[in-house]
């Protein structure tokens, strides 16, 4: 979520995962951050997302998932957005992130 109290529980939850990952799984790794309920008329939006890019450097989908009235309402009704309204902005960025993803795994799976 690009806002400010969104970007302090990024340094706890990444001191959760260093201590799982020393206690329990030495290989656990960071697959990619997602930057949501983005809105790019605010200044604040957009220096959080410049301050997770320098913090997980290169993990940072390029997707970004943006502020949408019809993803706040989707869950109301019961329905994921794709059923509640295919074609909003928000459903759209998150078939492109699911690409994205889809895409990243093809790259490392040649690795």
């Amino acid at each position: 979520q690009c806002e400010f109290y969104a970007l302090e529980g990024v340094g706890q939850l990444m001191n959760t995962f260093q201590l799982v990952k020393k206690s329990l799984n030495p290989k656990l790794e960071v697959q990619g951050v997602v930057m949501s309920m983005f809105d790019g008329r605010t200044n604040l939006s957009i220096e959080v997302v410049e301050e997770v890019k320098k913090y997980f450097k290169g993990k940072v989908y390029t997707t970004i998932i943006p502020r949408n009235v019809k993803l706040a309402e989707a869950p109301s009704y019961g329905v994921p957005i794709v059923l509640y309204d295919n074609s909003c902005r928000g459903a759209e960025a998150y078939s492109e992130l699911a690409d994205e993803f889809l895409q990243n795994e093809e790259e490392d799976g040649d690795k």
